[in-house]
């Protein structure tokens, strides 16, 4: 009986060889798999890295443009002072006789 089991379970060289090249693509296919997913979680790793480098990137955009309301007010300001200026240049120019009206 035991003679029987043993050539029950007894493969013949085709299907070992069968069973071994199996195996062998299986093994590839794990390690391709394996190798890809490292891939996706170093690139999802650099995409994260990159969307806090845009993030900064808008944040100090956002400060760096967060005083612009001022320029319309600052322009006012330093038209009066140019006007100003241009006023007294006349004045000393008459006075001086080296403008004339």
């Amino acid at each position: 009986m035991h003679a029987l089991a043993m050539s029950a379970l007894a493969m013949s060289g085709t299907e070992h060889t069968l069973w071994v090249w199996a195996l062998i693509v299986g093994l590839i296919v794990l390690v391709a798999v394996a190798a890809l997913l490292s891939l996706l979680i170093y690139l999802v790793q650099v995409i994260d890295r990159r969307v806090v480098t845009v993030r900064d990137t808008l944040k100090a955009a956002k400060a760096n443009t967060a005083d612009t309301v001022l320029i319309p007010q600052v322009a006012t300001g330093v038209d009066a002072v140019l006007a100003e200026g241009l006023q007294h240049h006349l004045f000393l120019g008459r006075v001086l006789g080296k403008v004339k009206s």
